[in-house]
């Protein structure tokens, strides 16, 4: 008897300590390539993550701010990078998964599915995909702890 206690006690303290919150992915994260950040925000019940930082933000040949040149849309393509929204509508769907959202590619201007599911308190895998989760790309996102001021 003492034994299921037990086993109960600790598979509820565990769950607790696994428990994620729908808000805990805000913040700034480095995709697997390095080359961006995207900062994580909640508007309203969604969550949506733009640009913040690149790693080479102004175009070699001009000097000035990389644009969104690849976006198919032409009203876009003069859009700076830095700033632009690219992880659009996400809804959490429990047990650390957000769903229902889209992300877009600048490098090559297509917009994805996408599901987002925390890995721990300091990893996503992104999962964009078109279709079928299962015919996508995968990507690890790592949470970068801010400088306190």
């Amino acid at each position: 008897m003492k034994n299921k206690i037990f086993l109960i006690a600790f598979c509820l303290i565990g769950s607790l300590a696994f428990a994620q919150d729908a808000d805990d992915i805000v913040g700034v994260w480095e995709p697997g390539h390095g080359k961006a950040k995207v900062k994580i925000d909640k508007i309203d019940n969604k969550y949506y993550g733009k640009i913040v930082w690149l790693k080479e933000p102004n175009d070699p040949q001009t000097g000035e701010p990389k644009l969104d040149k690849n976006n198919p849309d032409e009203s876009m393509q003069n859009v700076p990078l830095r700033g632009y929204r690219i992880l659009k509508d996400f809804e959490y769907q429990g047990d650390g998964v957000w769903e229902e959202g889209t992300i877009y590619d600048p490098e090559n201007g297509t917009t994805y599915s996408c599901v987002i599911t925390m890995k721990d308190e300091n990893a996503l895998e992104i999962r964009g995909y078109v279709g079928v989760k299962t015919f996508g790309r995968s990507d690890t996102w790592r949470r970068l702890k801010m400088k306190k001021k």
